[in-house]
């Protein structure tokens, strides 16, 4: 029994510095009107709003794709959007298999994508970084891609489980 499993995260360099200069302007902003002389903004307004700053930005990093494939079918989470792992079963595939993709055109970036405003009606994706995923194409039409950085371990359990695509 083969079983793949892979845990991702945006950790991208240039996704932190983005997010850090993001921050700079609201923070110097914040900070000036707290250390002006006649400013109503009140210690605790002035630390609740450092905060929550802060916290908007550390809540990306808190993002984190799980993806699993054993002989059950193919699991995948995306949280904080499922707070449980979603399984395809077998029997709901009519392929699988993993290819290179261009997740700005296709997609509109990554994350959890497709199906809202962007690429409406047509495939889906979970991803995290890269260009790499693995496509299942369902029984009921739909089509699901889901991101990896382990494209030659996904294939080769992918095509353990081959025969259980019915």
């Amino acid at each position: 029994m083969k079983v793949f499993k892979e845990e991702q995260r945006f950790t991208q360099t240039w996704l932190i510095i983005i997010l850090a200069v993001s921050i700079i302007v609201p923070i110097t902003v914040v900070i000036k009107k707290y250390l002006e002389v006649d400013s109503n903004l009140s210690t605790t307004k002035f630390v609740l709003t450092l905060i929550g700053i802060l916290v908007s930005v550390a809540i990306v990093f808190s993002f984190k794709l799980i993806t699993r494939i054993d002989e059950k079918g193919i699991h995948y989470q995306f949280f904080p959007f499922h707070f449980s792992l979603k399984t395809i079963s077998w029997n709901e595939i009519s392929k699988a298999g993993v290819r290179t993709y261009l997740p700005i055109s296709e997609f509109g970036g990554w994350g959890l994508r497709g199906g809202f405003f962007f690429n409406k009606g047509k495939e889906k994706a979970v991803n995290v970084s890269g260009d790499i995923g693995i496509q299942l194409i369902l029984k009921n039409g739909e089509k699901l891609l889901i991101g990896t950085q382990k494209k030659q371990e996904a294939a080769h359990v992918l095509k353990t489980y081959k025969n259980k695509i019915v």
